[in-house]
């Protein structure tokens, strides 16, 4: 039997895969509403293809939810840590919930059992979990480190096809058990990455902040492309083309947002400064995207002029990336803020994600039911996330809805060529335009 600590985002994908793979799984949150809800069925979080999963195998009886850690933790061999270990303003994490977790367990749990904690956190946490563990005398329960690599839209198939699979430990036998509850999801040639708690830990900041690297330098590629007239979508297929480098994640945009890449290049920068090393490289790709965030903002004033009092945006997707509901940092939520700041009327439309219009603007924003109707008058219209209903739009019918005939393409997603067929000035980023 698992439990898993934390009915969250990693926390439902991890049970929900474990329970379709014939295990018992027992959902642990302090969250009353939540917990309420799950047992109805009701997922608060949207991911393709979670809701079909969850709601087979709660009708199979390998789901249950509770809030009482007695409940929880009387009979697991396995608990899972899948707590929130949000930021704290000096970018360091906030390691609260993940300590209170490894207490629950300590304070609750049967002899014997594993504690494997897939929450992102720094460096030395699973020591600091042995020391709470300790302070409890329970020396008897291990401490595995088992960070998740799920990408928000695809978060199933990767728990079920992973590239790896890794696992820190101190006892061969902890972790070995661990791999062995992955074993229905590893295909014959998939990696699995015996290795210490503390260099599992720093393996999943890694491949995060190698991947935020990437996209900032791809940025900063497209910026520069803006004021020497080159294209960078050229650019970037011709040097990806070189097998040395690729073209995954080479695509340039408005920045990197979620809940994963800003927080753990930030945390990455604090472990270093906490140790008294100054991640130069990590600074800059934090400190370029966060520039990136602002680029297409000041495009629209570029064209439209600083005073945007009296005119009005049409925006085209508000969460951070495609198939995901989450709008953590996400870029559009910086550009419809600067919007609105400097006096413009915005209306919004995104497939899964409209609940932000009135958890970030309380109603200073228009929420439109269809992508269409957020096009219907405005003076320029900002596609901010790569949606696949986003990619072929009816220009014709785009212009005709529109006052004015500006598109800002902050994905990249069109040709310059085929929206000025229809009447409408493409401006993306890096395409070559130079900038004013």
């Amino acid at each position: 039997m698992i439990s898993v600590l934390g009915a969250g985002y990693v926390g439902l994908v991890t049970g929900t895969c474990f329970a379709d793979s014939g295990a018992d799984v027992t959902f642990l949150d302090i969250d009353e509403e939540r917990i309420r809800k799950l047992k109805q069925g009701e997922l608060p979080i949207f991911e393709p293809g979670l809701q079909e999963l969850f709601a087979r195998n709660m009708r199979a009886g390998r789901i249950s939810a509770t809030t009482s850690p007695q409940e929880a933790l009387a009979t697991p061999r396995w608990a899972f840590i899948t707590v929130g270990t949000p930021p704290r303003e000096d970018g360091s994490t906030d390691l609260s919930y993940v300590e209170e977790a490894v207490r629950t367990v300590g304070q609750n749990a049967s002899k014997g059992t594993i504690i494997a904690i897939k929450s992102t956190v720094p460096v030395g946490t699973a020591d600091r979990a042995r020391a709470i563990l300790s302070e409890l005398g329970r020396e008897d329960i291990a401490v595995v480190s088992n960070p998740e690599f799920l990408r928000e839209g695809q978060a199933v198939r990767d728990f079920t096809h992973p590239d790896r699979v890794v696992v820190g430990c101190r006892e061969p036998e902890a972790g070995e058990s661990i791999v062995a509850l992955h074993k229905p999801y590893l295909g014959s040639n998939t990696p699995v990455f015996l290795m210490s708690n503390r260099s599992a830990e720093m393996t999943k900041y890694t491949a995060n902040a190698f991947l935020a690297t990437r996209i900032s330098f791809i940025n900063e590629i497209a910026n520069l492309c803006e004021y020497l007239g080159a294209d960078v979508e050229h650019v970037r297929l011709a040097a990806g083309a070189d097998r040395r480098i690729g073209s995954h994640f080479f695509h340039p945009g408005v920045g990197y947002g979620g809940s994963c890449f800003p927080k753990d290049v930030r945390s990455l920068i604090s472990m270093g400064s906490s140790n008294g090393y100054e991640t130069r490289l990590l600074a800059s790709v934090h400190e370029v995207n966060e520039v990136q965030k602002r680029r297409l903002a000041e495009k629209i004033k570029t064209w439209l002029g600083p005073n945007l009092s009296n005119v009005r945006i049409g925006v085209w997707g508000l969460a951070f990336k495609r198939d995901t509901d989450d709008t953590r940092e996400s870029p559009a939520v910086v550009l419809v803020d600067a919007l609105l700041k400097e006096g413009a009327a915005v209306q919004a439309f995104d497939p899964a994600a409209m609940a932000a219009v009135d958890e970030y603007w309380e109603g200073g924003v228009v929420g439109c039911a269809r992508m269409y109707d957020a096009a219907v008058g405005v003076d320029a219209l900002a596609v901010m996330t790569d949606w696949q209903e986003f990619r072929l739009p009816n220009w014709a019918k785009v212009r005709k809805l529109m006052k004015g005939n500006m598109v800002f393409d902050g994905r990249n997603l069109y040709e310059p060529a085929v929206l000025e067929r229809e009447g409408l000035v493409h401006i993306g980023i890096g395409r070559g335009q130079p900038s004013s």
